[in-house]
């Protein structure tokens, strides 16, 4: 099948990328000539995994091609699938100008009847709209091809998208009428062979699952968080609680974690997009208001710790910081709980000397200009010197790291663990102090 995608992000690329490897002919369009440039020379403009190899392999196969040309896209694929951003307005909700623009793009330039997908993250009743600004544009052409707008969410997780799209556990359609379903149906059959994973729904439940799926995801990480705070109170100790409740088999052990907050691309903007298409609905999403102020107070609670531990005043202390990334396995800084902390601790006087194993170059970008703000080239070099470590990202990389010579390198031996990555009796029998979250 021939597929064009509008959109080269996360969601477009891996896309792309996945279905030109089963067989497709995908053609990804961007108006990002300089992304553009990278993608038709082998080089991709996120980290993401095994995608590079997927990208260059298809490329070299002729199954996967790019292009700065709406014209081109238009006219290449049945399939139009729309992956562009949708970033938070000022009052939260989601913009939707870069939906309709390329929706209005393929209806300018489409040669025929088209299946247009809504691919991005959108708010209910976004199909519709599409569909609107689609047959308004054809009007204005005199042009009279058939099409359907179809909702069909990513659930892919940075870091680990690949294997998601090659692997999904559902995929969700949202469609009206049956040629779109079964244009789909053809599409991910390639995923399909050992079981049905294909949920087909009406094209507003569609919008509201994607919606839905963050904000249980998010919920469980502030719940968590909550917990902690409190059993620091109470002197429990948050690993044992984690573990007694995940063995349940209703709740489970996954997003189960206390740590520094929820960050990124998605659970931080459709929390809050959710929240916004409730409002305007005239209904107030208690438990997810609760959400999303939960997780803004628990990016601060390292820094807190952290002025526990030092004072208010940090000036001219030095802290190492480990990790960057929103999450592992990304470069991803956005909304990065990481930005909260370095925030935290410079306003307060402090120089941070920050590592990460991916995302050093977006952090250089980001604080260019903030001479408090530096970079070490290891783990280890980073706490040359330091009076603290402070770990937000829970990279592998961070997992068994030799603890008496990070004493021997800090000049005040406290590591503050944003992620309670290690057994509190193994870091205090190497002379550290160890700060985690909701442990005692």
């Amino acid at each position: 099948m021939k597929v064009s995608i509008v959109g080269t992000g996360y969601v477009g690329l891996v896309t792309g990328a996945c279905l030109a490897d089963v067989g497709n002919h995908v053609l990804c369009l961007d108006v990002d000539e300089r992304k553009i440039a990278m993608l038709r020379g082998g080089e991709i403009p996120i980290f993401e995994p095994g995608l590079r190899e997927i990208v260059r392999a298809n490329a070299a196969a002729g199954r996967l091609a790019f292009t700065t040309d709406p014209a081109e896209g238009a006219r290449y694929g049945r399939v139009q699938m729309i992956a562009v951003g949708t970033p938070p307005g000022e009052d939260g909700s989601a913009d939707l100008q870069y939906v309709l623009a390329a929706a209005r793009a393929i209806a300018q330039h489409m040669d025929g009847p088209r299946v247009i997908v809504d691919k991005s993250t959108v708010p209910v009743g976004t199909a519709d709209k599409v569909r609107d600004a689609v047959a308004r544009t054809l009007a204005a052409r005199g042009a009279t091809h058939a099409f359907s707008v179809v909702s069909n969410p990513e659930f892919l997780k940075e870091g680990a998208a690949v294997e998601d799209f090659m692997r999904p556990d559902r995929i969700v359609v949202g469609a009206d009428d049956a040629l779109a379903v079964e244009a789909m149906r053809e599409l991910y059959a390639p995923f399909q062979r050992n079981h049905e994973r294909l949920h087909v729904m009406d094209v507003r439940s569609a919008e509201l699952t994607k919606y839905a799926a963050n904000a249980m995801l998010a919920t469980r990480i502030s719940f968590m968080n909550e917990l902690a705070l409190l059993a620091e109170r109470l002197g429990a100790d948050i690993e044992h609680v984690r573990r007694g409740i995940g063995s349940d088999p209703r709740i489970g052990y996954h997003f189960l974690y206390p740590g520094t907050g929820y960050g990124g691309s998605c659970f931080p903007k459709d929390v809050t997009a959710l929240l916004r298409t409730a409002q305007d609905c005239g209904l107030d999403l208690k438990v997810v208001r609760a959400v999303d102020e939960a997780n803004e107070r628990q990016k601060g609670v390292l820094v807190g710790k952290i002025v526990s531990r030092f004072g208010e005043n940090l000036a001219g202390r030095r802290i190492a910081l480990w990790g960057l990334a929103f999450k592992p396995n990304t470069d991803d800084m956005r909304e990065a709980p990481s930005r909260v902390v370095i925030e935290g601790l410079t306003a307060r006087g402090a120089t941070v000397v920050a590592y990460d194993p991916v995302a050093m170059p977006e952090a250089r970008h980001l604080y260019a200009d903030d001479p408090r703000v530096r970079f070490a080239e290891g783990a280890l070099e980073a706490l040359d010197g330091a009076d603290a470590l402070a770990i937000v990202t829970e990279w592998k990389a961070f997992r068994s790291p030799d603890f008496e010579e990070m004493r021997r390198r800090l000049a005040t031996p406290a590591v503050f663990d944003g992620r309670n990555l290690y057994e509190p009796a193994a870091v205090r029998a190497a002379g550290l102090e160890y700060h985690p979250i909701g442990r005692p």
